[in-house]
């Protein structure tokens, strides 16, 4: 099982571009903590405020620990100081994991495992 972080944060377009080149060390420290497997933010190529968020967590401790870290309450104060005006993250338990292409190379959108 993993957990699976997905959203959006939207800044003042004119914002956006400072707030994420400066959260750069604090993904790169979220990036080294145990459990982590993905801290990906990145711009919105057809909203200039927006922000997509996605992570991949090994547990929900793992998830737990970096809650309860430095690195996760310095990125909150981060990207409070370039004025937040909307965010909706979202957290999934992913239970079965699955590529989507199969053996034969073609894309599945069916799971084959029971």
């Amino acid at each position: 099982m993993s957990i699976v972080i997905a959203g959006e944060i939207d800044f003042p377009p004119a914002n956006r571009n400072e707030a994420l080149a400066g959260a750069q060390s604090l993904i790169a420290l979220a990036l080294a903590e145990q459990g982590c497997r993905h801290y990906a933010w990145t711009f919105d190529p057809y909203d200039e405020g927006r922000v997509h968020v996605f992570e991949e967590w090994d547990t929900a401790e793992d998830l737990q620990v970096h809650f309860d870290g430095e690195a996760y309450h310095q990125m909150l104060a981060h990207l409070a100081s370039f004025t937040i005006l909307g965010a909706d993250t979202r957290k999934y338990r992913v239970d079965l994991i699955e590529p989507v292409y199969g053996p034969d190379g073609k894309p599945a959108s069916a799971f084959l495992t029971a």
